[in-house]
C-alpha cells in the first residue's frame, strides 16, 4: 500500500473522527481507500483465473463495541448469505447441497463437476467441496472420506479447543487462541486452496474479546466485504458464547486485488459516502456452538447504497 494510503487508513481508525475542517470519517473509508490504492497504484498482473490489479498487504481495523458490525454500506451486502455460510462453517459441513437448501449459491461454479475434474476431484459426488474452511476448523488433518461421513471425534477440533479456552479463566488471555484452515497436507483434497487461512482470539481488560485474521488472497470487491462481514459475526457469536463482550475485528490481507472486469464498479463504489454501521444483537446463548441459527441473529438500522453487481471467479 502506497504511504499517502497508510497515513490516510490511521486517520480512518476510528468511526466518525471528526477534523477541524468538520469532515466526518468513516471506519469504512479504509476499506474504500484500499480500492482506490489498488486501482490507482496496483500492478496489473495476468494470474490463474483472470487479470487483477493488485497491491500487497494491508490492514484494517473495525470495532465491534456496543454491538457495532461492519458490514459495507457503499453497496449492499448479501449478510444473511454470509451468516448462512459461517455458520455452515461452524459445523465443519463440506457439502454444497446443504448451502443450496438454505438459497446459498456462492459455492456453485467450484462444486461442479467440470471445476472438480479440474482440480483432479472428479471422484468426489457433486457438491462435495472436500476438506476446506469449517472441516479444517472442526476435524484439522483427519483423513477426509467425503461429505456424508461422519468425523465426530476425528481429528483436532480447533474451535471448540479455542471456545474452551476462553470460557477458562485461567485461560482466556493465552496468545495460542489460533484456528488455522491451511492445511498443508490436505489442500489438494478441497476444491480451492482456502483464502481465509488462520484467525486469532485475543482478550484483554478481562473481557473484551477480539479477532484477526489473516488473509492470503483477497478479491477486494466481491470477496472482502463478505470475509470483513462473516468473520464480526463470527467474533460477536463467540464472544457471545462465551461470557465476553465483542470489542475489535482486524483484517490484514496479503494479495489484494480486483478484476479488470470490476474496475468501473469499484471506482463507482469509491466515489459514494458511507454510511453508519449496523448494530448486532444476538438473541440466545445455546450450550452447544453448533446450535446457532440464523434466527439467533438480530441486525439493525442497515442502511446501504444499491448493489453493485460483478462476476464471480472459479
Amino acid at each position: 500500500m502506497s504511504l499517502k494510503s497508510v497515513l490516510n487508513n490511521n486517520k480512518y481508525r476510528n468511526k466518525y473522527t471528526t477534523e477541524d475542517s468538520g469532515k466526518v470519517y468513516h471506519e469504512e473509508y479504509q476499506y474504500l481507500n484500499l480500492l482506490d490504492d489498488i486501482i490507482r497504484n496496483g500492478h496489473e498482473e495476468k494470474g490463474r483465473n483472470g487479470i487483477t490489479k493488485s497491491i500487497y498487504g494491508s490492514a484494517m481495523h473495525f470495532s465491534l463495541e456496543n454491538g457495532s458490525i461492519p458490514i459495507l454500506t457503499t453497496k449492499k451486502t448479501a449478510w444473511k448469505t454470509c451468516l448462512k455460510e459461517l455458520l455452515w462453517f461452524i459445523k465443519g459441513d463440506t457439502d454444497n447441497k446443504h448451502l443450496n437448501e438454505e438459497k446459498v449459491h456462492i459455492w456453485d461454479g467450484n462444486s461442479s463437476k467440470d471445476f472438480m475434474k479440474s482440480r483432479g476431484l472428479d471422484h468426489y459426488e457433486e457438491g462435495d467441496l472436500g476438506p476446506l474452511y469449517g472441516y479444517q476448523w472442526r476435524f484439522f488433518n483427519a483423513p477426509y472420506e467425503g461429505c456424508d461421513s461422519n468425523y465426530n471425534g476425528k481429528g483436532i477440533d480447533q474451535l471448540q479447543e479455542v471456545i474452551n479456552c476462553l470460557k477458562d479463566p485461567e485461560r482466556k488471555t493465552s496468545r495460542r487462541l489460533v484456528v488455522s484452515a491451511w492445511n498443508p497436507q490436505q489442500l489438494n483434497e478441497g476444491v480451492l486452496p482456502p483464502c481465509h487461512v488462520l484467525f486469532q482470539f485475543n482478550v484483554i481488560n478481562g473481557n473484551k474479546l477480539s479477532c484477526s485474521l489473516y488473509q492470503r488472497s483477497c478479491d477486494e470487491f466481491l470477496g472482502v466485504p463478505f470475509n470483513i462481514a462473516s468473520y464480526s459475526f463470527l467474533t460477536h457469536l463467540i464472544a457471545k458464547h462465551c461470557d465476553l463482550e465483542a470489542y475489535e475485528f482486524i483484517h490484514y490481507g496479503g494479495n489484494c486485488h480486483i478484476y479488470d472486469d470490476h474496475y468501473e464498479q469499484v471506482k463507482t463504489q469509491i466515489s459514494r459516502d458511507p454510511n453508519p454501521f449496523p448494530t448486532l444483537e444476538i438473541l440466545n446463548k445455546k450450550e452447544n456452538i453448533n446450535d446457532y441459527n440464523l434466527s439467533d441473529f438480530s441486525l439493525k438500522n442497515y442502511i446501504h447504497h444499491d448493489t453493485l453487481k460483478g462476476s464471480m471467479r472459479a
